[in-house]
Parts: structure tokens; sequence; C-alpha cells
């Protein structure tokens, strides 16, 4: 039985969704069901701490890339932060490590966030 636990808080950067345990097909549904009810304004960051997914398939992926098409439909960023080992690497495989900007922590990823500026 694949275990996923999913925390959602919000900061002044945007939104963060921390993942611990399993994202894979049985669990993904549950990540991408949450998506669209995120508040996300533009300018604003989403960020997905995965600090503690200890396993991650192709549709933990696909999570994450329906993640950045909200992101980027809200015309806002988003980054990953403490990515394991083994899914940087499938990111690396895959090519995504060139489209998700990384961060050691959600912290280092909200301190890095600039605000937009009002015209």
């Amino acid at each position: 039985m694949t275990q996923l636990t999913v925390h959602t808080r919000a900061t002044p950067a945007g939104p963060v969704i921390e993942l611990s345990g399993e994202l894979d097909n049985n669990s993904a549904p549950d990540v991408r069901t949450l998506l669209p009810r995120l508040t996300l304004q533009a300018g604003q960051q989403l960020v997905i701490d995965l600090t503690g997914i200890t396993f991650c398939d192709s549709s933990g992926i696909t999570v994450l890339i329906a993640a950045r098409n909200r992101a980027l439909a809200a015309r806002a960023d988003i980054v990953l932060a403490a990515v394991p080992g083994r899914v940087s690497r499938m990111l690396h495989i895959v090519g995504l490590d060139q489209v998700f900007p990384t961060h050691p922590t959600a912290q280092a990823a909200a301190a890095a966030w600039t605000p937009p500026t009002s015209e």
C-alpha cells in the first residue's frame, strides 16, 4: 500500500506543498486533485518540498509537470526544494532539471523569491 502525506501551507511567496512518502501511480492522483485548489497569484512561486519523498516513479514526475503547468497558467513560478538524489537523477535523465529550479530547502526557495514590482 502506497503511503503519501501531503501538507500545504501559504507563505508570502506562494503556496508550499510538502510531500512525504511514495509519490507513485497510486498516490499521484491525490496531489493532482490538490493543484486546482491552490491559491496561486501571478508573480508568486509554488514550492514543492520533496524532503520526505522516499520513492518517485513516472507518475510522480507527471504530477510535478502538472504542478508546473498550474503555476504557468497562474503566471507564477515553480521551484522544487530538497530534491532527493534518486529523484534528481531522474529529472536529469529526462531533461527536467533544466525546467525545474531547485533549492536545498523550502526556506531557501522562499528566501530566493523576488516579489513582483508594481508598474
